[in-house]
């Protein structure tokens, strides 16, 4: 080796730098906020079920709340003390915790037997108030004993079936407004028995919505004069195959397409201002005939979930304007058809304005 050649190589051996070890990665816990109508788990900086129950109380961030995570523990929950044996989680916290709404009740409580749940061995959640044990405060919950997740699991009433709808006798001028609304996507073919019953009315009131109308269900004179100019919704999105759905939040509709054509326009109410719908483009994740709200302690039949804890499904209360918990509520009489029209994998594009 010349003397030239041995220089280059010395003075690279001591240019290179010796790669610097990784830091050790920050442990993590899991927190379970509320996403729609169903937990939904962030990752946060602790170890023990002490830091993951802070971390709760600290609630979401502003990121988080952009993607419709929401707490149901109001501010200014306190920790007293978090004791863990044998499986078995002592949770001390302030009265503030069972303060407020009633309706929240449940879900602040499924956020925090879900949190502590697993680490460090927890399998049980004992809540204490003030250092006392809690007695008779959520509904249909007991919490005198230690409570374990899938005791909140468990639905605690029966799957709700549609009331049988009363429906008049057939009228001629009936079945001619129905054979307008299967013309522009509002009905199904076949529906144009004569009666205006339940599927009819909703038909109706989707198409008020979309053509910016009073939302009363009813044949009034402005909808009859509407119905004879109207034309078939589009779909925002050109261009696309195959199946989709468009929720348009400021009209309070979802379009269920095929290709480029509209098949079905429905009326739908959302998420209501304080827990929105989040817009964005989803895609239908899950089929779930029977889903269970483990925070709200009720059935959402029908469903198809989104985003999260965000879904389509059926709901016996479905009013004119935004008032779930961010979920997208059909009635009884169109939910089932949507649910077999989705696939797994459609995408659901949600639009604050159309």
């Amino acid at each position: 080796m010349t003397r030239r050649v041995a220089f280059v190589v010395a003075l690279a051996a001591l240019l290179t730098v010796a790669p610097t070890p990784a830091a050790p990665r920050a442990a993590q816990v899991p927190v379970f906020f509320v996403q729609g109508e169903q937990l939904a788990r962030v990752a946060r900086p602790g170890a023990t079920v002490q830091a993951a129950v802070r971390q709760l109380l600290s609630g979401p961030t502003r990121a988080e709340r952009t993607r419709g995570f929401r707490t149901y523990v109001p501010s200014g929950t306190t920790v007293h003390k978090v004791d863990v044996a044998n499986g078995l989680a002592t949770i001390d916290l302030s009265n503030r915790f069972t303060s407020g709404a009633a309706a929240t009740l449940a879900a602040r409580l499924s956020q925090l037997v879900r949190t502590a749940t697993g680490l460090q061995g927890t399998t049980r959640v004992r809540l204490l108030i003030d250092g006392n044990p809690v007695s008779g405060v959520f509904p249909g919950i007991k919490t005198e004993s230690p409570i374990t997740f899938r005791d909140l699991q468990k639905p605690d009433r029966p799957l709700p079936t549609p009331p049988a709808p009363r429906l008049p006798a057939p009228d001629p001028q009936v079945k001619v407004v129905q054979r307008m609304l299967i013309k522009l996507g509002y009905l199904l073919a076949g529906q144009d028995d004569g009666r205006f019953g339940p599927v009819t009315s909703e038909g109706v009131l989707a198409f008020q919505k979309w053509e910016r109308l009073d939302r009363t269900g009813v044949l009034d004179a402005k909808t009859k004069a509407r119905l004879k100019t109207a034309v078939r919704p589009s779909p925002i999105t050109q261009g696309a195959a195959g199946k989709r759905a468009e929720i348009a939040l400021d009209r309070q509709i979802a379009l269920l397409i095929r290709d480029n054509e509209v098949v079905r326009t429905i009326a739908v109410s959302s998420g209501k201002p304080s827990t929105p719908t989040p817009p964005g483009a989803y895609k239908v994740y899950a089929k779930i005939e029977r889903w269970w709200s483990t925070p709200f302690r009720e059935w959402l039949p029908w469903a198809l979930p989104f985003v999260g804890g965000i879904a389509f499904h059926e709901f016996g209360d479905v009013p004119v304007f935004p008032a779930s918990h961010g979920c997208v509520r059909q009635p009884f009489s169109v939910a089932r058809w949507t649910y077999d029209f989705a696939d797994i994998g459609m995408p659901v594009l949600v639009l604050a304005r159309t």
